[in-house]
């Protein structure tokens, strides 16, 4: 082997990542990977169509198993960090084929959410320029129901956040932080004047979970909930990049109690503004329609821009997990080591993070001419709260295997790592069972078409039958070590190019040389 070139000053090595954040650029990424204005405007009247009124109940309801599954994820970072988090974690305590899957799910599941949501994010952006005065692009009308012309606008807005996250997670927090300032002024703003000025009564039986009488409702209103919130994690995903390991699990805390009172906030001020009908009914308009009752131009116009912009920060906060799960892979070789390559300068996964944006790029381009594949995606993201459970119940579950001898060490020590990460992990499964069992009865054939119950479980089940494919390539094929100890590695354990090249010994590992 040739000698290897010193290390350059200032120059990092491949497969080191930069620690430069502090809490509050990880609660800027984890806020911002929840994108809260764009849950409500989009899902609120799914949420609604699912429960009716009792929206507040289900949110809350669906709060206690997620912070059962947040505190779960602070005592696996305090005992492991890792930014594979739940794919390293499960692989230790359930064992490497849960593991992987949890690993694949995530990062699948982002990448068809990229993919799909190009197109919703170019189309937000449109409807925000028609508002501004702003028509045309020479001879080109910019038209916001034009599915080509919105994900050409989606794919820019992609390729520009894809740019800024490959070049420095710095900037990128402090980006995510200036967008969600003014997101929450906007919507605090907007749903206090409904507060105050809503045509219908307030009632305390919103809050009331047990007027849903309808077993599969509360069971797909919990799930879309639970949806809700799914992106608090992805403070754990820069665990290796942050400042103090603990600085993570408090960033993931903070947001995950500041979207419980948003969610709150924002359901009791739609529902004293809008009646029933007219929230299952106003769908993605639902902020235009807060912001047209409420104020005059261009003021009603501001809401619409938080939802552009908020698009805008999930599509970029959603890179940056995948891009760490797909590194924390990389160096376990159950992925291919292109995801390990890190920019020697910025000290990203930079060449990661521009994969993933090619791959969504060109879901989303096919999908345009595909409707069948746009169909398929759009199965996924709506099933994807099944995929969702499966990764935040089997975490949550191998924290109560891992610390299972805290039994013995005393009543706080039990509940908080065994017991309430195994009730809330058992909860989110056994959701997601019933789910699956209420999509294979609300429909009784199969049909290629979005709401077709066969069809949206298809989609969930073949993503993991993918995983147990591309699983067993890595066992067999690539022989990576993962399968044989179930253990992740961080970036202490990698061969840097300034390292020798003799065989080093990773603790956890079989000797010898990695292939």
């Amino acid at each position: 082997m040739p000698p290897l070139a010193p290390h350059q000053p200032g120059r990092r090595p491949t497969g080191e990542l930069r620690r430069s954040l502090g809490v509050v650029d990880g609660l800027a990424i984890s806020a911002s990977s929840s994108a809260a204005t764009t849950s409500i405007a989009l899902g609120m009247s799914s949420l609604a169509a699912a429960v009716g009124l009792q929206t507040p109940a289900v949110l809350l309801l669906a709060f206690l198993p997620v912070l059962g599954i947040a505190t779960a994820y602070a005592r696996l970072n305090r005992s492991e960090p890792n930014c594979g988090n739940g794919y390293t974690w499960v692989g230790t305590s359930l064992g490497p084929w849960p593991g992987f899957l949890v690993g694949w799910v995530t990062v699948v599941g982002t990448v068809v959410f990229l993919a799909y949501t190009s197109a919703i994010c170019g189309s937000v952006v449109l409807q925000f320029a028609n508002r501004a005065g702003w028509n045309d692009f020479g001879l080109l009308p910019l038209d916001p129901n034009s599915t080509t012309l919105c994900t050409v606008v989606g794919l820019v807005v992609l390729i520009g956040v894809t740019t800024l996250a490959a070049t420095g997670i710095r900037s990128t927090a402090r980006f995510q932080t200036t967008l969600l300032a003014f997101e929450y002024a906007v919507l605090l703003a907007f749903f206090t004047g409904a507060l105050i000025t809503g045509r219908q009564t307030f009632s305390w039986s919103w809050f009331n979970p047990f007027a849903i009488s309808d077993g599969a409702g509360f069971a797909q209103g919990v799930v879309l909930a639970v949806f809700f919130f799914w992106g608090w994690d992805a403070a754990f995903s820069v665990t290796e990049e942050t400042k103090r390991t603990s600085d993570a699990a408090r960033a993931g805390f903070i947001s995950l109690f500041a979207m419980l009172g948003l969610f709150l906030f924002a359901s009791v001020a739609l529902q004293r503004e809008l009646s029933l009908a007219e929230l299952i009914g106003n769908g993605p308009q639902m902020l235009p329609r807060i912001g047209a009752r409420l104020a005059d131009e261009p003021w009603a116009s501001l809401p619409l821009l938080a939802l552009a912009l908020s698009a805008v920060a999930s599509v970029q906060s959603a890179m940056i997990p995948t891009a760490r799960a797909l590194f924390a892979m990389g160096r376990d070789r159950t992925m291919g080591r292109v995801w390990t390559r890190v920019h020697p300068i910025h000290g990203t996964p930079a060449a990661g993070t521009v994969l993933i944006m090619l791959i969504a790029a060109g879901l989303a381009v096919l999908a345009t001419a595909i409707p069948k594949l746009s169909d398929m995606l759009l199965a996924a993201v709506s099933s994807g709260g099944l995929l969702v459970s499966l990764y935040y119940g089997l975490t949550a579950l191998a924290c109560a295997v891992r610390f299972r001898s805290a039994l013995r060490a005393g009543f706080r020590e039990a509940v908080l790592s065994v017991v309430v990460p195994a009730a809330s992990g058992t909860v989110l499964l056994g959701i997601g069972v019933y789910l699956s069992g209420s999509y294979l009865t609300m429909s009784d054939h199969f049909e290629a078409t979005p709401n077709n119950g066969w069809f949206m479980l298809s989609m969930p089940a073949a993503i993991l039958v993918a995983g147990l494919t591309v699983a067993a390539w890595a066992k067999y094929g690539r022989r990576s070590p993962y399968f044989t100890s179930g253990r992740g590695t961080d970036e202490a354990s990698l061969r840097l190019p300034m390292d020798t090249p003799e065989p080093r010994t990773v603790p956890g590992f079989p000797s010898g040389p990695r292939r």
